[in-house]
């Protein structure tokens, strides 16, 4: 009999495909970590701008935070009634503030000077040749 075997008789099979999934997703944390600990943190940070930076630093706190929780309910805590969870909602508020920056960063910027010259040449101004008459006829007037 295979350690596989011997496994498959601890749990219910039920569950077998939700661990195989939790075991891949392990592996890939396991993977990511391995990459940001290769460089330091200094020379991180030195080449990203500091909104960039804050993302990260957002990124990673939300990330250890994450599992502090996973690892609460595997103690049986539940972490609903943990501080972990407002902390988590803190991160989370200060995630949506960076997205709205980054978002009004890529926001279109309006030309003042264009826009002012288009609504200008839009709009219709008298001058003494057409002061009496419009181009537009007027209620109740008949077109000559």
């Amino acid at each position: 009999m295979s350690d596989d075997d011997n496994n498959m008789e601890d749990y219910p099979t039920e569950i077998h495909d939700n661990l195989a999934a939790f075991e891949k997703s392990l592996g890939s944390v396991d993977e990511m970590l391995k990459t940001m600990m290769s460089v330091s943190r200094s020379e991180l940070l030195q080449k990203l701008d500091p909104l960039e930076q804050a993302k990260l630093d957002l990124v990673s706190v939300y990330t250890l935070n994450s599992m502090f929780w996973v690892y609460l309910a595997t103690q049986g805590i539940n972490p609903k009634d943990h501080p972990v969870k407002q902390e988590l909602e803190r991160i989370r508020t200060y995630m949506n503030k960076v997205k709205e920056i980054t978002d009004k960063k890529k926001a279109s910027k309006l030309d003042k000077g264009a826009a002012s010259r288009f609504v200008k040449n839009a709009l219709w101004e008298p001058n003494a040749e057409n002061e009496h008459t419009s181009k537009t006829p007027t209620k109740g007037k008949k077109r000559q």
